[in-house]
């Protein structure tokens, strides 16, 4: 099954212990592809009302297949919760470091890391 934007539902799984985060908390990966994390200094209150509003947007697109324009608007809902959230549009970091959101973990500066990573899995 995929997501809003084309994405297999399995990558847009929120970080949890089976999917390691970078060293500096900006993303996590998932099958070897990196995903920004939402910003860390969103108050907890905030976030809670940003994710329930991505949710109702996700549910929304489900429920629009087969109508082009509420698909659209739906579409439209998650982009602006996930924006607010930090794991789209501008990075949410400061200190002027690339964003990497969606690249192949082995075409960035964590291939190391994530070798180290992937080592202690399998071995």
């Amino acid at each position: 099954m995929k997501d809003d934007a084309g994405h297999r539902g399995a990558d847009r799984r929120p970080a949890g212990p089976e999917q390691p985060r970078t060293p500096d908390g900006r993303y996590f990966v998932v099958r070897g592809r990196l995903w920004r994390l939402s910003n860390p200094a969103l108050d907890p209150a905030e976030r809670e009302r940003l994710v329930q509003q991505l949710m109702t947007a996700r549910h929304a697109v489900r429920m629009a297949k087969g109508d082009p324009d509420a698909l659209r608007a739906a579409r439209s809902s998650v982009d602006a919760a996930k924006r607010a959230l930090g794991e789209r549009g501008p990075p949410w970091w400061t200190d002027g470091a690339p964003d990497y959101n969606r690249r192949l973990v082995g075409n960035t500066p964590y291939a190391g890391w994530f070798e180290t990573v992937s080592a202690k899995d399998t071995g």
